[in-house]
């Protein structure tokens, strides 16, 4: 069977109860510049790449461990995959 590409998308995000400096920062700062009612503000990172694998299911165990591996620090972070 010959590898298919997959387009990846890899959202990480800190685990609650982890400390989000730099969304605090920009709640914080919104109001100031005439943006009010916002909350909940966090700040993660987006990472898109293709792979290329015999189907979904192996692209995606190989997408989680490079997560676990590289794309994340699995100690503060959490990722969520989407293939397509």
């Amino acid at each position: 069977m010959s590898d298919v590409t997959f387009d990846v998308l890899v959202e990480v995000k800190h685990r609650p109860g982890i400390a989000d400096p730099q969304g605090a920062t920009i709640e914080r700062s919104l109001p100031t510049l005439g943006f009010h009612g916002v909350s909940g503000v966090t700040v993660g990172k987006s990472i898109r790449f293709t792979v290329e694998a015999t189907d979904e299911a192996a692209a995606r165990g190989e997408v989680e461990e490079m997560c676990k591996r590289f794309l994340t620090n699995p100690v503060i972070e959490d990722a969520v995959i989407t293939i397509s």
